[in-house]
């Protein structure tokens, strides 16, 4: 299972690949791996272990600390977002609204969004 140090290392290698212009192959054969491997580092479903940080940040021509940049501030987000309800994001419910909002064309989506705000503005009078 996936850590959130896992897939922020894992963003950072992508992101340095791809600002590089090489494939997941061309990385892969830099380090002596399979690009399967540098797949699964990229999302974040395989730790990377010191020695192959250190070989990644070789091929890709930066510090190591650079995989480990925005870190901190990724997990207070992180904690806040949980603080303040970020647990909804994952109930499937809320996932089949946003998908149907989106599903929607242009003009609908900003009637649907009117018409909440004003539920929710509404709400907020009677309450008063």
């Amino acid at each position: 299972m996936a850590t959130d140090i896992d897939l922020h290392l894992g963003r950072r290698l992508r992101r340095r690949r791809r600002l590089l212009g090489l494939t997941q192959q061309q990385l892969a054969i830099q380090v002596g791996i399979r690009f399967q491997q540098i797949q699964k580092y990229e999302c974040g479903a395989n730790r990377i272990s010191a020695a192959r940080l250190w070989q990644l940040s070789e091929a890709l021509e930066t510090p190591i600390s650079y995989f480990y940049d925005g870190l901190a501030e990724a997990m207070e987000r992180k904690e806040t977002a949980s603080a303040n309800g970020g647990e909804m994001f994952s109930r499937k419910e809320t996932l089949d609204l946003i998908q149907a909002y989106y599903q929607l064309g242009e003009r609908p989506r900003r009637r649907l969004l009117d018409l909440a705000k004003s539920l929710h503005s509404d709400g907020d009078v009677v309450a008063s």
